[in-house]
This record gives structure tokens, C-alpha cells and sequence, in this order.
């Protein structure tokens, strides 16, 4: 599925409904959407660069490839669910790149996020990215791993985010720590992969 820029622009502050299940055990909350995200209305659908789902695969979290960069097919959409899995946003507005996001939106997506956790009751919360937690949570010093403080009552991980942007983490460091996660959430994970 291809689109010009003019399209994709045309995705700015558009939103996607969370990804949740019966049972959300792990919730992993991304920064916000992406345009193409957005247009295709799939989680990390924005294509090759994002490793989210091969980060997935190869932690053991889900038992095949995920391909959302057109969509969700309808069996990944219920994989996902049946492993346990939710998806939402610190910012629900898309934009092309996380760094467009002013501090004022991060902090007031921590405090919405914090109600919505409390209504989904997952094991854990895995926040995808250090710096968008830090400045969200006013935690300058916070360090990837599980958080000493709860978020809506559930133990909080930040883990690397998967946008192809974040060259300091390899698909192996993102897989290691949603495995971490995952674990920690009472997910029963498959045979990790290379």
C-alpha cells in the first residue's frame, strides 16, 4: 500500500483505537501513532523501519511474522489479543515523527494514560521509549527496565522503542526486553528466535 506524502499528511492528529482484548495482560503503550499507522488503522503499521512485530517474533511473545504495514489480517489481530496483548498511545494524534511532540502533550498523555490503565487492569505496562517516559512522568533519571513507581495500579517496564530511529537499540535489545516484560506479565512465551 502506497501513499504520497500529501496523503500521509493528510493522517496528522487522526487517532487509532486502542488494540484490546478479554484478557490485556501486557499493555505496551507507544509514544503515538504514525501517519501511515493511522492510515492503515494498524498499531506500528508504518512499514519496514519499525521493528515492533520482529521484535515480538523473535522474544517469543507471538508464534508468527506480523506484517500491520497494510493493515491488521484478521488472525494476527486475534493472536495478538489471545496472547494477552493491548497497544495504546501516550499521544493519541499521529504526526510523521515522536519528536514533534511538545513536552505539555506527553505530560497530559501520562495523566489520561494513567485513568485508562486503571480501567484495562493489565499485569504490566510497557512504555516503548526512555526519553518520551522521562519527560511524560517527570522522571529525568529514569533508566529502561521495570519503574519503581505503578501506573493505574500496574507495574511499569520501559522498554527500547522499535521506530528505526532508535539506532542504540538492536532488534535482539528489543526483544530481550519485551521478553522481560512479557514474562513479568505472566505470558507464557514461546522458544525465543535469532
Amino acid at each position: 500500500m502506497r501513499f504520497t506524502r500529501s496523503a500521509l499528511d493528510s493522517f496528522r492528529g487522526g487517532r487509532l483505537p486502542d488494540l484490546l482484548g478479554d484478557d490485556t495482560r501486557l499493555l505496551f503503550v507507544g509514544i503515538n501513532p504514525g501517519l501511515r499507522a493511522v492510515a492503515v488503522q494498524a498499531h506500528f503499521g508504518g512499514g519496514g523501519s519499525n521493528r515492533f512485530y520482529p521484535a515480538l517474533y523473535r522474544a517469543g511473545i507471538v508464534d508468527r511474522r506480523i506484517d500491520a504495514s497494510a493493515g491488521f489480517l484478521p488472525q494476527d489481530l486475534a493472536h495478538l489479543k489471545e496472547r494477552g496483548l493491548g497497544i495504546t498511545s501516550l499521544v493519541a494524534g499521529a504526526s510523521a515523527r515522536a519528536d514533534e511532540l511538545t513536552a505539555e502533550q506527553l505530560i497530559a498523555g501520562a495523566d489520561a494514560l494513567s485513568e485508562r490503565v486503571g480501567r484495562i487492569t493489565p499485569a504490566v505496562v510497557a512504555v516503548l521509549g526512555i526519553t518520551a517516559y522521562r519527560t511524560a512522568f517527570a522522571r529525568p533519571r529514569a533508566v529502561v527496565g521495570r519503574q519503581p513507581d505503578p501506573l493505574g495500579g500496574a507495574p511499569v517496564w520501559v522498554v527500547p522503542n522499535p521506530s528505526g530511529l532508535n539506532k542504540r537499540a538492536s532488534l535482539a535489545d528489543l526483544a530481550n526486553a519485551y521478553r522481560e516484560a512479557a514474562i513479568a506479565a505472566g505470558i507464557d512465551v514461546f522458544t525465543a528466535r535469532d
